[in-house]
């Protein structure tokens, strides 16, 4: 029997989805990152305010994007209940929701004893009332105590939510691009390289001590292996889609053949951070404008990486 393929791009999930994967992420993986150095390199007051400040932001702006932009407005509420996880346990979006809200949740509470020691907040009116309520100095004083089971349930939480990153497109086996095992690795790493970029920009321009050059080195030597991988499995998810479904084969030379991809992701996105970070660990920069390129380049490049998946997303039908 002769059965006709045809190819469609997918058009629902678009550059609002690469946005909440993007931020997701970026989000869950800076907390994560921020919180380990905090708990086992050096306490860091700063690093852990901008550091939770901009994760749990990014995590919120993410999930908004999503929300504002499900077909089924009734299904917000369904995923904000956490016992979906026993009435759905196969729902990715089911997880990950409670993956970011309880990592927002453990963000928040890991740092508040630091902003309750911050000048700043005292400064705001209602923030200042608000963190020297009886309530909020109790629960300020527990996490202190309980400092290292915050931190951990946090970390947890945040590999979680990168993970899940990939998980919710690997789900959908209409889509060879995105339904192979490279996908949540490639995305993980992805959030973790994006994460040590993030973090490094912070500290060379809003948290510039010179106390601090042994973490940025190790940033950038982490950062530095993180992008060497996505290199790895990006040849692997190359292979793969070449001698693989025609679906896959479709999405291959929608990348592949697109210069956004090839010269914005790869080449500037991974090729040329890389090169500027390992010079940088093995001779050292006079400046920190090379490393800052490396970052912003990095964290560009995550988007990318997240917006042409979207775009090349290729239906085959009958699948």
């Amino acid at each position: 029997m002769d059965v006709n393929m045809t190819y469609a791009t997918q058009d629902i999930w678009t550059w609002w989805l690469a946005i909440y994967l993007y931020f997701g992420g970026l989000g869950a993986a800076t907390l994560a990152v921020t919180f380990l150095t905090d708990m086992y390199l050096k306490p860091h007051r700063h690093l852990v305010i901008w550091g939770a400040g901009a994760g749990v932001v990014l995590l919120a702006l993410g999930s908004l994007m999503l929300f504002g932009h499900l077909l089924d407005k009734t299904a917000v509420l369904n995923v904000l209940n956490p016992m979906i996880l026993f009435r759905k346990p196969d729902a990715w979006i089911a997880w990950g929701t409670q993956f970011i809200i309880w990592m927002m949740v453990w963000g928040v509470l890991y740092a508040l004893p630091y902003v309750r020691e911050t000048d700043f907040p005292r400064k705001v009116p209602g923030l200042r009332n608000l963190i020297d309520r009886p309530f909020v100095v109790t629960i300020g004083t527990l996490v202190q105590r309980f400092h290292y089971t915050v931190g951990w349930l946090a970390v947890i939480n945040g590999v979680g939510v990168a993970v899940y990153t990939g998980l919710l497109l690997q789900s959908f086996p209409a889509v060879a691009l995105w339904h192979n095992p490279a996908v949540p690795l490639l995305f993980t790493v992805s959030a973790f390289s994006t994460a040590m970029a993030f973090l490094l920009l912070l500290m060379y321009t809003l948290i510039n001590d010179q106390a601090d050059e042994y973490i940025r080195v190790l940033y950038e030597r982490i950062d530095l292996v993180l992008i060497a991988a996505e290199l790895v499995i990006l040849f692997s998810l190359y292979q793969y889609l070449k001698n693989g479904s025609e679906s896959g084969v479709r999405s291959l030379e929608l990348l592949w053949n697109d210069y956004g991809w090839l010269i914005g992701f790869i080449g500037f996105g991974l090729i040329v951070p890389f090169v500027l970070e390992l010079k940088g660990v093995i001779k050292g920069w006079a400046t920190r404008v090379p490393i800052i390129t490396a970052s912003i380049l990095v964290l560009t490049g995550g988007y990318l990486l997240r917006y042409y998946f979207m775009y090349a997303g290729v239906y085959a039908y009958p699948w």
